[in-house]
């Protein structure tokens, strides 16, 4: 079966789906709506699948891969959350102390997409840390509907305090050197732009497509940013300007992208808002940023 890409879909279909994946819709709200774009006999379910992760399809490093090392790490959350689980992935030889990546996920948990990005990141030689934010919760569920639902009941105070205590541990990993950088999508994106605000240790900060903090927020920032945008992203690039603003205004080093006729997600290669071109980029960008500040 040909792989569908962002092309194969109106722009109102992906503009609901969008909406759906953020929990602006709900599966049944999407599917009444979509009904509409439904054309030559494909049905808004079929629309709807066709939107979706497949995860399988595209993982590029196996979780056997003889290069890594990987396991799941469990630690106690700060504020009564529970116990705490994350994804540790490490190359399997080093000569030297590593630099630290923690990478954020989407408002889904810790899926095997986000692990296949740790294993992406452990074979350019750093140590990587996933935390799952659904840990309080019992973790991933293994279906994007349902982990979505769960994401909706976190008390997201709670779950931010959750993510500092995953970069405190990763900072501390003897086999690391110490320098911690940060690279998270969408609302992990949002998380990283906030960890930037929270972090004064923090050497490097990657948002992909995320939300912007407050202007007062901004100033705390210490991190050098590289910031990833989607051109088709009205919804989140509405607040880049004032996030531009305060950047400048606070003498924040940073470097901005906007990658042009691109969606929401263009860097996820389970689903069709996927851009090779964009990401290639993007991620080529992401590696250099982090091997420029980290590694010293």
């Amino acid at each position: 079966m040909t792989r569908k890409t962002a092309d194969d879909f109106s722009p109102e279909v992906l503009s609901l789906f969008d909406k759906y994946v953020h929990g602006d819709i709900s599966r049944r709200g999407f599917l009444s709506s979509a009904a509409k774009f439904a054309v030559l006999g494909v049905t808004a379910e079929a629309l709807l699948d066709a939107l979706n992760p497949r995860f399988a399809e595209a993982q590029q490093i196996s979780e056997h891969d003889s290069r890594i090392v990987s396991t799941y790490v469990e630690y106690s959350s700060p504020n009564g959350n529970g116990t705490l689980r994350g994804y540790l992935v490490k190359p399997i030889k080093a000569a030297e102390k590593l630099p630290l990546v923690l990478v954020i996920h989407e408002n889904r948990g810790l899926n095997p997409h986000i692990e296949d990005i740790a294993r992406r990141i452990a074979l350019d030689n750093f140590i990587v840390f996933a935390p799952d934010g659904l840990a309080s919760v019992g973790g991933y569920p293994g279906n994007e509907d349902v982990a979505r639902e769960l994401f909706q009941k976190l008390d997201k105070s709670k779950l931010q305090a959750d993510f500092i205590k995953a970069f405190e541990l990763l900072k501390k990993l003897p086999e690391g050197n110490g320098n911690v950088g940060a690279v998270g999508f969408c609302y992990g994106g949002g998380v990283v732009n906030f960890l930037a605000t929270q972090l004064p240790e923090l050497a490097a900060a990657v948002p992909f497509y995320g939300s912007q903090p407050s202007a007062e927020d901004t100033v705390k920032i210490k991190a050098p940013l590289l910031i990833h945008y989607a051109g088709n992203d009205p919804r989140i690039n509405a607040g880049w300007p004032a996030y531009e603003t305060a950047l400048k205004a606070a003498g924040i080093e940073y470097q901005a992208y906007i990658y042009a006729d691109v969606q929401h997600g263009f860097n996820n290669d389970t689903t069709p808002r996927f851009d090779e071109a964009a990401a290639k980029l993007a991620w080529e960008r992401t590696i250099q940023f982090f091997n420029t500040h980290l590694r010293h």
